[in-house]
């Protein structure tokens, strides 16, 4: 899909991408791709936020781009995430926190929203900062619920990679049956099995055997493999 198919909002402090039904966009073809429930793509101008809201049933993954992100939750959670840091909430039974970008500089973040496996469990916080030689030319898993021991853990079987690769660089990822795979370019131009792709474009692969990456510049992606049905117990 190209970046043109993203649904646009500007509202002066923040511009929002959002890749699927949220918010004041509604699209009864595009609520969820499997247990992918949400990705917005968020530009904060300095100063501004979201003032505290709830959350409930549902695992959020946020990770920094550019600028940093003032965090505040009611399990006693507050901090600043800076580039190249995620940060995961399960929510579950409700939690309720704020987003500011309290710094100098445009705030750009990915917030990433996944159906749990469970209902109605214990609310938690994680963060990591990560490395960008830790995914330079391989997908590197940022958050999973699939046993990457250096990844944030969700409670989903689902796993959020990372990549960057450089100049006449090629990825390969092996999609099992009963799986669905998403991509997301931040940066850059693929070919993703023999399609181009820029930034802000997506690709959604339905049980797709084998995925090719491959660029003859740069590009850096967000790869999130994901089951075709999330039972929620």
């Amino acid at each position: 899909m190209p970046a043109e198919a993203r649904y646009y909002r500007d509202k002066g402090w923040v511009e929002s991408y959002f890749l699927l039904s949220y918010s004041d966009y509604y699209d009864p073809k595009n609520l969820n791709f499997g247990s992918l429930r949400a990705f917005n793509e968020f530009i904060l101008e300095p100063g501004k936020g979201f003032s505290s809201h709830p959350h409930a049933e549902v695992e959020i993954t946020t990770i920094v781009l550019e600028g940093e992100i003032t965090h505040e939750d009611n399990m006693g959670n507050r901090g600043v995430l800076g580039k190249e840091e995620v940060q995961c909430i399960t929510t579950g039974r409700g939690i309720e926190h704020s987003e500011f970008n309290r710094g100098k500089e445009p705030l750009r973040f990915y917030q990433i929203w996944i159906s749990p496996y469970k209902n109605n469990l214990e609310p938690a916080y994680s963060k990591k900062k990560f490395e960008p030689s830790g995914w330079k030319n391989r997908l590197l898993p940022l958050a999973s619920g699939q046993g990457f021991e250096d990844a944030l853990k969700i409670n989903a079987d689902v796993t959020i990679y990372r990549a960057s690769l450089e100049k006449e660089n090629k990825l390969h990822f092996n999609s099992k049956e009963g799986r669905f795979v998403f991509i997301y370019i931040s940066n850059g131009e693929l070919s993703v099995n023999g399609q181009s792709l820029r930034q802000g474009d997506q690709a959604r692969f339905d049980e797709e055997e084998t995925i090719h990456l491959e660029t003859a510049t740069s590009a850096e992606l967000v790869l999130i493999d994901i089951p075709v049905n999330q039972v929620n117990i």
